[in-house]
């Protein structure tokens, strides 16, 4: 299994806490110790399991939207996206959990035209509020006809966006961008006039769930 390089120094360091617990377990022949040991190992598990970061494929193409993360649905509206789209645009939210798997992926082909990080609070991920003013990083992509804006947003636990994007990067439709530590979410702003393929409770996986369908 490929891990998120991010993710092994986290890795790295429940691996040195379990060894060491085993190391005194041994020394000192406890069995509260060893106890410890036994849940330490647990971290480790746990820890490998979040940064865990599978190949993904799935349907492509310029009129696609793929989801950029794996989690639920919780909220599709028509809203203002002032910054990129610059007027009105569809909203779809997807809220990861600390199960999901959190590496992010680009949602449409093109070339990346608008990064911006806005610092913030730390409202949890499934309230509205948390899309504009909780600790973002925004990545707009001009796709063959159409702009699409995507927003790693920080969560209630989530304290660290990690985002790979640079203006005038090319983006590579499901291509790993970015991931967020320890539950987050993540919002897509699609044009008016597309046509949205998922629906509130779905549960789409990056990098090979389409979203959306973009307009003619």
């Amino acid at each position: 299994m490929n891990f998120a390089r991010e993710g092994i120094p986290f890795i790295l360091a429940a691996l040195v806490l379990a060894a060491a617990g085993y190391t005194a377990a041994l020394m000192r022949r406890s069995w509260p110790l060893w106890l410890l040991a036994f849940v330490l190992t647990i971290l480790v598990l746990w820890v490998a399991y979040f940064f865990r970061d599978p190949e993904r494929t799935g349907p492509r193409g310029e009129q696609l939207v793929i989801s950029p993360a794996d989690g639920r649905v919780i909220d599709i509206r028509e809203v203002d996206e002032p910054a990129f789209l610059q007027g009105r645009a569809i909203r779809i939210s997807v809220f990861m959990n600390v199960f999901n798997v959190h590496v992010n992926r680009y949602p449409v082909a093109g070339r990346v035209a608008y990064v911006h990080y806005n610092p913030g609070k730390f409202f949890s991920a499934a309230q509205d509020k948390a899309s504009m003013e909780n600790e973002q990083m925004s990545v707009g992509v001009q796709g063959a006809r159409h702009k699409v804006l995507f927003r790693q947003i920080a969560g209630l636990v989530a304290r660290r966006i990690v985002t790979y994007s640079r203006v005038g990067d090319d983006a590579e439709q499901g291509e790993r961008m970015g991931l967020i530590r320890f539950g987050s979410r993540v919002d897509v702003f699609i044009p008016v006039g597309s046509t949205v393929k998922v629906q509130l409770g779905e549960k789409p996986v990056a990098g090979s769930t389409v979203l959306a369908e973009l307009p003619q």
